[in-house]
């Protein structure tokens, strides 16, 4: 359990830097930032009061985690079981009322009661009114059919989770899918957030693989599931081998690439966070910088290659420097245990445990 948590606190912390650092630049051009921050771009966090704040890439990542959790805890204590995804939605829309300053009597998620995870931040107006509407999108119906990738980091827990239950390959895959639809319902995002579900998926049972087999394993089994009903991968396989060719190139340097690369749709994004972590070579920090230099969706791109690396190295590979000054450091290691102990085993051993009762039993009761 010990190595479990080590996994899933880096998944959710180094997402947190990823969007912390990220947000700073995120959707400004790359001549703006090499003009704000010298010719090599943003190296480092820039700081407000001292503090590095996160945006709605690690909220949404964490409502998530605390829907799922609340589902397991729920089912487990009153023995009546609810699709994941029922709970996920209840998160979100929750998170979507503390964006747009609209309270509501009963809370369901305890994140609520935490400031830095409900500071508005999200600029996508779409996904929160599609949060608002009496449905939510499936795969099937999609509410509005949005390529951005502003939903993608809710799948990383989906991810944790599937691995933690020893789910089956396609029930994870399937769950990431349905995620993201809720809001985002673009044949290529639902298809990205299958595709960035089983990539994690993969490295969580297999963090040595190699990045040649993991793309494989990835585009052969999202193709197998989704293919029938969505078309082919062409365009994000096509993206992904892009990445990698430009990863594998000894004259382009990583701006010229990750401007090539574009990262403004969720399938680009995840083309970015490919090479960020082909060219890293293992260092946090120089995936950090190229993951968040470029014209596109800085804070995405680094939030999801933050994941990534925590998840294959865990928790350790984040230099203290990073985590000193990131806000909410604390509570996201706290949500990580807890869904690293959020199996059916583990909550037997809680059953008198007053914390986890009022954050994933008693809360909106």
């Amino acid at each position: 359990m010990r190595e479990k948590r080590k996994v899933f606190r880096g998944a959710l912390l180094g997402l947190a830097v990823g969007d912390a650092m990220g947000s700073t630049v995120d959707r400004k051009s790359l001549e703006d930032i090499c003009i704000n921050y010298g010719p090599n771009g943003l190296l480092g966090y820039d700081l407000a009061n001292g503090y590095a704040e996160v945006s709605s890439y690690t909220q949404l990542a964490a409502y998530a985690a605390n829907g799922l959790i609340m589902a397991l805890a729920r089912s487990q204590a009153y023995g009546r079981s609810a699709p994941l995804i029922k709970y996920v939605a209840i998160a979100l829309r929750e998170w979507s009322r503390t964006q747009q300053y609209c309270p509501q009597e009963k809370n369901y998620c305890w994140l609520t009661t935490v400031p830095e995870l409900k500071r508005r931040h999200c600029m996508d107006t779409r996904m929160l009114d599609a949060l608002t509407r009496e449905t939510l999108g499936t795969p099937q119906n999609p509410v509005y059919r949005n390529d951005l990738p502003s939903a993608l980091t809710e799948v990383i827990p989906a991810a944790l989770l599937g691995n933690l239950l020893e789910m089956d390959q396609d029930d994870i895959n399937l769950l990431g899918a349905e995620m993201v639809a809720l809001t985002h319902g673009h044949t290529e995002t639902i298809l990205s957030a299958a595709a960035l579900t089983h990539a994690l998926s993969v490295l969580l049972a297999e963090p040595d693989i190699g990045v040649k087999a993991l793309i494989e394993s990835v585009v052969d089994s999202v193709t197998l599931q989704f293919g029938p009903e969505f078309g082919h991968l062409g365009h994000i396989w096509e993206l992904l081998q892009m990445a990698q060719t430009l990863a594998q190139s000894q004259t382009v340097t990583p701006m010229e690439a990750m401007e090539q690369l574009r990262c403004r749709t969720a399938a680009e994004v995840l083309a970015g966070v490919l090479y960020a972590c082909m060219t890293c070579h293992g260092d946090f920090d120089t995936a950090m910088i190229t993951a968040v230099n470029h014209s596109g969706r800085s804070a995405a791109v680094g939030a999801i290659t933050g994941a990534v690396l925590g998840i294959r190295f865990g928790e350790d590979i984040l230099p203290d420097f990073y985590l000193e000054s990131l806000e909410p450091v604390q509570l996201l290691r706290q949500l990580a245990d807890d869904l690293a102990q959020s199996s059916a085993l583990d909550q037997m051993n809680r059953l008198f445990d007053d914390d986890w009762d009022r954050k994933y039993l008693r809360a909106g009761i």
